[in-house]
């Protein structure tokens, strides 16, 4: 039997950056859960083919999270095929790690745009056609909100500002019942991080940095996503939540 402080079954949740990666678990996590889902990405055919996945009360709108326009109208389109938004998950995001003096500028650039700009967008937006009482946004923000690693110039950056960020809408939004969080993994195993990873000395110096051991699982964020999204959460809003295997103690 479900606990029902843990209930997030009949849910309207927007999930962008869902074609792959942490944002594909997620998607899949979210839907056997009883969550009605419009699935946002950029990737067109993966997410369609996700959504087929994820079954009838998923679908699939293509969309650039850094295009208002195009953020608009897939909600919009959440709003007319299950008649509000309770939340938003926003799994999207740019990861680029090199030294500072190797970083292209444009690189640097993408970086704010999309964890930055494009979060920005997107609590926004869905704020705007969130119910009166409010929803649910929560972010996925990383360790690097935290921790200054060398050669993280763009990525850091941008979590950083992406962790303050979800702390200023937190307070403006409060006093609509519309609570803003982010989750911040450590290094966590998935495709975006999978190139980085096949690297021996990259993969070493990583793990020995993480006091339980080992890397982060997309398993690993879903009890804090469900948390957040559900009864339980209710009363945190402007908080990153590390999920990190000790990684920001160090």
């Amino acid at each position: 039997m479900s606990d029902p402080l843990f209930s997030i079954n009949g849910q309207s949740i927007v999930l962008a950056g869902a074609a792959s990666g942490l944002g594909h678990a997620m998607a899949t996590a979210l839907a056997q859960r009883g969550a009605r889902l419009l699935l946002m990405d950029v990737a067109r055919e993966p997410l369609q083919e996700i959504a087929r996945m994820c079954g009838p009360h998923a679908i699939a709108c293509a969309a650039d999270v850094t295009a208002e326009d195009e953020v608009e109208a897939a909600i919009r389109q959440c709003v007319d095929r299950f008649g509000r938004v309770d939340a938003l998950v926003n799994s999207a995001g740019l990861l680029r790690i090199a030294p500072a003096f190797d970083l292209g500028l444009e690189q640097f650039k993408a970086s704010l745009d999309v964890n930055v700009t494009g979060a920005f967008i997107l609590s926004r937006t869905a704020a705007r056609f969130m119910q009166e009482g409010g929803g649910r946004i929560v972010h996925f923000a990383s360790v690097s909100s935290s921790v200054a690693n060398k050669n993280y110039a763009a990525y850091a950056t941008s979590k950083a500002a992406l962790s303050q960020l979800v702390r200023v809408l937190a307070r403006e939004w409060a006093d609509t019942g519309t609570t803003v969080n982010a989750i911040g993994p450590a290094m966590t195993q998935t495709g975006m991080t999978g190139g980085y990873l096949s690297d021996a000395s990259f993969r070493s110096q990583a793990l020995q940095a993480i006091p339980m051991g080992r890397f982060g699982s997309p398993e690993d964020l879903l009890g804090p996503l469900i948390m957040l999204l559900s009864p339980a959460g209710r009363f945190i809003t402007g908080q990153t939540i590390y999920v990190d295997g000790g990684r920001t103690l160090t």
